[in-house]
Parts: structure tokens; sequence; C-alpha cells
């Protein structure tokens, strides 16, 4: 068997928790279930920081983002950053990305060797937070409820125009390169924007759900000044005081949800069909993963941005060569694992020692089932707008413990308390585990160095900003090349139609020798000269 091909297809702001296979009630994701049914579906799988850039930076450089120096929505990590994509490269793979992945600043590859489609989310450092605003919550990306308000049907929309064209550009490379002379084995990162809000879905898919049978929170509306103090800011940076969301706008927001779910669950189907098709199913890893989770109402919360299970935890599916069928695993997993997993994978037993130290561990073993030693502990943060500190989380043995220097602790006991219903932080019956959990953030960051690095990366960017918006304003997007000249038969340069036509059949048809073959000549009415 030729070395393994891996496809990535990716969801933002999806929550495991929805997912029939996580015991949710989103049932109508038929290509994620059977994925599930033929792979491994990791039940406890985390964003390392919830909220996108970050949390791709993280995902892609198996490293914390903050040891990356990717703190927000607006943060650049350099271009000499390794990623998944290089350490692939450097083996010989073929690497691709179609759509999102929220890379800030010029560089927009970061080692993949194509890109086929631009981004979705702004590039520069318009969305930078600035904890030195404290009287207002403040929100440079400015979201709000009336993502929640409005939700419900649509004909079209934004994010249905984008996602087709993740697609259609992921599908049309695939037959690419099956149809090419490239026997490289690939990388196809496709990355989609649904389910993310706003919660809006065309018809085919609503109707996927009876709307009667809708389920509600688990956990129910917690009024805002009851609620933490971290969760106290980030309502008033999301603007929760402007709606009173009743219960049939929120039964219509998660019915639009799940409807959205079905969708990116049907462009998932797009891909794996494409892969049937040309013959490469029993030789690809597929992981369907989320860059982070959606909270969808409980506690009254909405998007992400919180360290609670529905803003962190997120989908991980993986199915492919030698790995058994319809098994689950319990243990803390996270997206920063996905690097050395890719490297051991593809490497023959012999993986690239990475250059610079990882967060995360390998998954190959667990996928396997060879895997036994491996422990409950996940590191997750999260350095954005909503708090004034950095927030250290640790998950380690089924507790979660929250740290951030401005804010009450928090711990939680996940396997008695799902829900997180429960504060047990200066509770004594539970003293010596927290000051345990304590030590080791402390252990793991150097908090006052953290701290100090962020406010200071915030005024140089949000400086920068201001200095760019003077004059001309030149965008740091990324326009995928395309030359039509040699996309059909455009130009004299290949002028034999049948056989141009010919190279891009799908299974190739050697070229069959004619019986009779002809004199040139004999086209143009010439009678050839004697010898």
């Amino acid at each position: 068997m030729s070395r393994p091909n891996i496809l990535v297809v990716q969801a933002d702001q999806l929550t495991a928790l929805v997912l029939p296979m996580y015991g949710g009630h989103a049932h109508a994701t038929p290509h994620m279930n059977r994925l599930a049914e033929r792979g491994v579906t990791f039940l406890n799988a985390y964003s390392n920081n919830p909220v996108c850039a970050p949390s791709r930076a993280a995902m892609l450089t198996g490293r914390l983002s903050s040891a990356v120096g990717c703190y927000d929505n607006a943060a650049d990590f350099p271009s000499s950053t390794l990623t998944l994509a290089h350490y692939l490269r450097h083996q010989g793979y073929r690497t691709c990305l179609s759509g999102k992945m929220h890379f800030a600043g010029a560089e927009q590859l970061h080692g993949f060797e194509e890109r086929v489609t631009t981004d979705i989310y702004p590039a520069d450092f318009g969305w930078t937070a600035d904890w030195t605003q404290r009287r207002q919550p403040y929100a440079p990306s400015r979201m709000s409820l009336r993502s929640i308000v409005e939700a419900g049907l649509c004909e079209r929309n934004l994010q249905i125009d984008y996602d087709e064209e993740v697609a259609y550009r992921a599908e049309q490379w695939l037959y690419d390169r099956a149809r090419s002379d490239d026997t490289r084995p690939f990388l196809m990162w496709a990355s989609f924007t649904h389910p993310h809000n706003p919660f809006i879905t065309t018809q085919p898919y609503w109707d996927l759900y009876d709307h009667d049978k809708i389920d509600l929170p688990r956990v129910p509306f917690i009024p805002i000044a009851e609620r933490d103090p971290w969760s106290q800011r980030y309502a008033y940076t999301i603007r929760a005081d402007e709606h009173d969301i009743s219960e049939a706008q929120l039964r219509v927001a998660r019915h639009a949800y799940y409807a959205m779910t079905s969708y990116f669950d049907a462009q998932l189907g797009r891909l794996l069909d494409v892969l049937e098709r040309t013959g490469q199913t029993d030789n690809t890893y597929v992981f369907v993963v989320s860059d982070h989770g959606e909270m969808l109402g409980e506690r009254g919360s909405w998007f992400k941005f919180q360290p609670f299970e529905g803003s962190v935890r997120i989908p991980m599916i993986a199915a492919g060569p030698g790995l058994a069928r319809g098994r689950t695993e319990a243990r803390g997993v996270s997206l920063m694992d996905l690097l050395p997993t890719f490297n051991d994978l593809v490497s023959d037993g012999q993986p690239i020692a990475p250059l610079d130290p990882l967060h995360g561990q390998s998954l190959a073993g667990m996928l396997h089932g060879t895997d036994t030693t491996r422990g409950d502990d996940v590191m997750m943060e999260f350095l954005g707008e909503g708090v004034f500190a950095p927030a250290c989380i640790l998950r380690k043995d089924g507790f979660k413990y929250v740290y951030c220097r401005h804010d009450p602790a928090m711990l939680f006991d996940l396997q008695s308390d799902p829900d997180e219903r429960h504060n047990l932080a200066d509770q004594p019956a539970h003293a010596a585990r927290e000051t345990q959990l304590r030590e080791q953030v402390l252990s793991r960051w150097d908090y006052p160095a953290l701290e100090q690095t962020i406010l200071a990366s915030q005024q140089r960017r949000l400086f920068a900003q201001q200095a760019l918006l003077q004059g001309q304003w030149t965008a740091w997007d990324w326009q995928p090349p395309a030359d039509a000249s040699r996309r059909y038969v455009r130009g004299a340069v290949d002028p034999n139609t049948t056989a141009t036509k010919a190279k891009k059949r799908f299974p190739f048809v050697t070229e069959v020798k004619p019986h009779h073959p002809r004199d040139p000549a004999s086209d143009l009415g010439v009678t050839p000269n004697p010898v």
C-alpha cells in the first residue's frame, strides 16, 4: 500500500455536545455517523483556546497559542513558526488548504503548498483585544444576540456562499490530484464556516428536524447578575443585555444550528464521495474536528470565549487504514495532538523529531488501540476579549480547573457534574485538589511574564492598526492564483483538443493507436513528393 493520505474536514463553532455519537440530538448527520462507525470517536476532545485564530494556531503547531504569540483573533504568528503542514511537506506530502484558517498577518500559507480559496475573516489587527479597556467590555469583533433573534430560514447567505466554494474547490483539487502525474501522498484540509453564527439555514436542512422536538438547554437561563465574573463580562461583551431571548427564539436558534450542522455533514459527504470515486478511501485517514464549540443557550450564554464544556468541547472523529471500527476513547485529548499524530501516522516508524517543544501528544497509539498509558490531561487557555488577564484552564483526571488572576477560581468535577453547575473551588472538601491543580497551572504557565507579554503585544498591534489605516489601506488577504489559460483548452501551446480533454478524464484511458495511421500530408490534400 502507498503512503497514506490525510483528509481533515473542519467545522467552525461545532460543539461535540449536539452530535449523536456524543449523546446529542442533531441526529441528521449520516456521514459523521458512518465515519464514527468505521473509526474512533474521542469523547473528550478539546479546543486549546475557544476562539478561532488562537485555536487554529495551537492546532497547527502542536503548541499552546501563547507559546507562538497568537493571543486573540488579531494576533499574527511568524512564518518561521513550524506547522504540521511544514512537517508533512518535509516528508514528501502535497499539502492543500481549502477554506478558513483565520491567519492574521501577511503570511497566509504557513506551510501549505497550495491554498485554493480566500479566507472569510479579517487578516489585519482590527480585532485586537485591549485589556486596558476596563470601564466597558471591549468587543472589537462586535458580536451580539442579533444572531439569535434573527435566526431562522434563508434562501442564501454569506456562509453558504463561502462553504459551497470551499467544498467545490476541495472536490476539484482531489479530482485534479487523482488524474495528475503527481503521485505524492496528500494532506487536504477543508475548513468550513458552518455552523458558526448567525444561525440561518435553508428549508431542506431545516426540514430534517421536527421543530416541536428541538430540545432546550440542559442548564437553564442564569441571570447575568448571578453569573461568575468572567461570564458577566462576556455577556456584556456580546451585548446580551440588549435582548430578552424568548423560549420560541431559543428553539428557533437551536433548530437552525442543528440544520447548519447537517449542512456541514453534507459537505463532508461530498468529499468522502470523491475519495470513494477516486479509489482513495482505503488509503486515507479522515479526521473531523472543529476549532471550538458553541454554548447554544446553555446557562443563557451563546457562542464561545468561555471555559465551559459547550465552548471548549469539540468533536474529533478519525477513520482510516488499520483503525478499529466503532471504538470510543474517553481520555482527554486536544487539537494540539494533531501535529504529533500526523507525524507518527506518515512516518513508517521514523517520525521527524519536532524542532520545537510540543504541548500536544501523538494519538497514533490510541487510534490503533495500543496506547493504554496516557492520562487525562488537557491544557487550555483564553487570552482575548472578556478577561483582563490570562485565563489558564487545566482538565486533569476528570476535573477542570480555571485560573484567571482577576476572577475567583472555578473547579468542576466533570464526571459527577458534566453540566458544571457546582463550582467546587474554595470548598474545604476539595481544597487539596484545588491546591494541586493551581500549582500545576502556575508551573506550566509563567503567568506574570505571559500577562505582560500579552499587554505589550496588544498595544503594539493597536498602534500598528491605527497607523495602517492612515492613507491607503492594503489588505493582507489571500487571493488564490488562477491561470485560466491552462485550465481548459485555451491556447496554441496545447492545440490537440482531443488529447487535452483525454488527460482530464478519470480514470485515464490509455491512448488507443489507430489501426490505419494517416499520412499527415493527406489532411491537406497534398500529394507527397516521391523520394
